[in-house]
């Protein structure tokens, strides 16, 4: 694992423990504090679509919302997190969210490979790698750069193509994380972490998550062809594949818990507040 990711995971999971313990000590903030009388996002959208049982998400963040220091930066990083991440309708039982489209899933798929995260992380990795002078037939120099740019990016667009396109479209499945929102902290944790493992149909039910495991070996293997120094065989494929795994729920943690890091920093995030009537009895997935 690139040193990068590992500091990024280690500083994810103490953000977490701090969330964590802030939503058991003090709870989420009173819903007093919202605008109960206003109806939400989700309800309208609900009233408005009543021959369709499903919501859609609520409509990402522009930038131009996110305020205080470092806004630009801020939204520029959290946009690629909330992107994935919705809040199901809880409080509407029977109620689903709207499944992706064949074209909202390739959609995704482009909005991710090509987010300015996308590269700002490829160009950071190539660095390193340069650094390290890992593959050492890419050379140094400005077009060993190049060379390792270029392979960085191509996992990037592989591991998006694969996961949040390809075997979604194949096993009809939705690529996006559904957030808990309501339960303790332990529960959320592990709710996140499980999505590794579980995800969600079209329909709504619950499914082995093919995307995450069939979509991180095909970029492992798909690697070998541009990476020429890579040790071969089960062994080294099989650490790539799970230190690639481990990284992508840390990612899901930091969805789980952004909108009290959101609450906490006073940064919009992508999602709306529960009706204090159904606060007492969640629906859960």
């Amino acid at each position: 694992m690139k040193r990068s990711n590992f500091v990024f995971i280690v500083s994810v999971l103490i953000v977490v423990g701090w969330c964590a313990s802030e939503v058991r000590a003090q709870g989420l903030p009173a819903p007093s504090q919202q605008a109960p009388a206003a109806p939400t996002l989700l309800e309208n959208k609900a009233a408005k679509n009543v021959t369709e049982p499903c919501v859609q998400p609520a409509p990402m963040v522009r930038l131009e919302d996110y305020n205080g220091p470092l806004k630009k930066v801020v939204g520029t990083f959290a946009r690629p997190l909330e992107r994935k991440a919705v809040h199901p309708p809880h409080y509407e039982p029977g109620v689903k969210m709207c499944t992706l489209k064949f074209k909202d899933k390739f959609a995704l798929f482009v909005q991710d490979a090509f987010d300015p995260v996308t590269f700002l992380a490829t160009g950071f990795n190539a660095g390193l790698d340069q650094a390290e002078n890992t593959d050492r037939n890419y050379g140094q120099g400005a077009e060993g750069y190049g060379r390792r740019f270029g392979a960085e990016f191509a996992g990037q667009a592989s591991s998006r193509f694969f996961e949040d396109f390809a075997y979604p479209w194949i096993f009809s499945e939705d690529p996006r994380y559904y957030r808990l929102i309501h339960g303790s902290a332990g529960r959320r944790l592990l709710h996140a972490l499980e999505h590794a493992v579980v995800a969600h149909r079209n329909d709504g039910k619950r499914m082995f998550n093919f995307s995450e495991w069939l979509g991180t070996t095909s970029t492992v293997v798909l690697s070998n062809t541009y990476h020429p120094d890579n040790q071969r065989g089960f062994a080294p494929a099989a650490q790539r594949v799970g230190n690639s795994i481990f990284q992508d729920m840390g990612f899901d943690v930091l969805r789980e818990f952004w909108p009290e890091i959101s609450r906490k920093f006073k940064l919009p995030f992508r999602g709306e507040p529960e009706p204090v009537s159904h606060d007492s009895n969640p629906a859960t997935k």
